[in-house]
């Protein structure tokens, strides 16, 4: 093999290992905030559940002003389809008028080991 087809193979090497490095650290958090007839309709089980059939972590509770807040982290397209759950489908029996996310960062590795409900 001569020294330019050599140069040619690590180069290339040296990008796939790094695409690899980059997609297997890419996890998301987000912030969560849902307001509409979301307490007292079984809400926060349905959400630990959600988030347990898609493998995100984090948690949920009831707030005094008569929503549902939490995080969620995870894989990127995991955080996004929880997202859309909270947003467009939440427990049988709730309407959910808002959610709010906020604080959307990428990060590093995982401040959960699981999904829980907060009182």
């Amino acid at each position: 093999m001569n020294s330019a087809v050599k140069a040619a193979f690590c180069f290339s090497l040296l990008v796939t290992m790094s695409n690899v490095k980059t997609t297997a650290a890419r996890f998301k958090s987000v912030d969560y905030e849902i307001s509409g007839r979301v307490q007292g309709v079984c809400f926060r089980m349905y959400t630990e559940d959600q988030a347990r059939k898609l493998g995100v972590v984090g948690w949920v509770r009831n707030t005094r002003r008569g929503t549902v807040d939490g995080q969620v982290q995870g894989k990127e397209e995991l955080v996004d389809s929880m997202k859309h759950w909270l947003s467009k489908v939440g427990s049988p029996s709730s309407r959910i008028h808002q959610a709010q996310f906020s604080n959307e960062k990428e990060i590093s590795k995982l401040d959960f080991s699981n999904f829980t409900t907060r009182y």
